[in-house]
């Protein structure tokens, strides 16, 4: 089945779940094919042996296949628990989109498929997921719950997320980040979503909310979503154009080629200085093209999954 035929014409995911399932197919069946083969191929039922562990529940079998050490895991032990948390600012509706596909997505259609897909993978687990939404204000909160209505009810809100008019909705990351921290009282893996762009906080703001996100011993992944050719290489064709900041409204006219130069130098200074402050209060940095799939995604949800379970 041709996945761009699972996006609507007016931009949105006609059916988000069927879209995420293929990819998360698509991804486990390259990973049986690929030099990581038995990395993940009984992931909803083993995880990897970590010495001094008893042998009681080593899979014997497994281990005769793979040549590595896994140990059974019972339903009981399954209850990971999961937030994702997705910025929906006005900055994450770029660039605008006449229509959605695998192929060509926005920041905001790219973190919303991220996240039905890890929400896929984590049914298969028989794990608890729950989501996020903030902007200017918390949109939407949903704590961790397994179930199949919950599951649909998440899937629900990230597919309104991608057909919302956003102009001029600014982002209060640090101000929602520590009222979302507040309600996590079980450790989880907590993925965050977000251009990191927000004018108006200072850097210490920011980071102060994502170290708050790690009180209770939670995991903390921060992808880094941003459309790389035009965010990061500034590629446009050089001819006079006019910028305008999608939040705030403001407004430059200028030649690409023109800035060029120093704008790469000050974004690639900023996410420098970005992976130096994740580095020191621990948290995970994935930067998360949105013209790229989404093993990056999932395979940093696997690994990261390991380190809690």
């Amino acid at each position: 089945m041709d996945l761009q035929e699972q996006v609507h014409k007016a931009g949105g995911f006609t059916n988000l779940e069927l879209l995420a399932r293929q990819v998360v197919e698509g991804y486990i069946s390259g990973i049986h094919k690929s030099p990581f083969h038995g990395f993940s191929a009984e992931f909803a039922e083993h995880k990897i042996y970590n010495n001094g562990e008893s042998t009681k529940h080593i899979d014997w079998k497994l281990f005769a296949k793979t040549d590595k050490l896994y140990t059974k895991r019972y339903e009981e032990e399954t209850n990971l628990r999961c937030h994702l948390i997705v910025d929906n600012s006005a900055s994450m509706h770029y660039p605008k989109l006449q229509k959605q596909g695998i192929g060509s997505l926005n920041k905001i259609g790219f973190s919303a498929l991220a996240s039905a897909c890890i929400m896929q993978i984590m049914k298969r687990q028989r794990d608890a997921v729950g989501l996020s939404v903030y902007s200017e204000k918390l949109e939407f909160y949903a704590p961790e719950k397994g179930s199949e209505r919950h599951h649909h009810m998440l899937l629900n809100t990230l597919s309104d997320l991608v057909l919302e008019k956003t102009e001029g909705k600014t982002t209060d990351t640090h101000k929602y980040l520590h009222q979302i921290a507040e309600k996590l009282k079980k450790r989880s893996l907590v993925f965050l979503f977000t251009d990191m762009f927000q004018a108006d906080a200072e850097e210490t703001e920011l980071f102060e909310a994502l170290r708050h996100l790690k009180y209770n011993k939670h995991e903390v992944v921060l992808f880094h979503v941003m459309d790389e050719k035009r965010e990061l290489s500034f590629d446009f064709d050089n001819a006079p154009k006019r910028f305008t900041d999608v939040e705030t409204g403001a407004q430059v006219d200028l030649y690409s080629e023109n800035v060029k130069e120093n704008y790469k130098l000050a974004v690639e200074d900023y996410i420098n200085s970005l992976k130096l402050e994740c580095a020191r209060y621990k948290i995970q940095y994935v930067q998360a093209d949105i013209n790229k799939n989404f093993n990056n995604i999932l395979t940093t949800y696997l690994i990261e999954r390991q380190k809690i379970g």
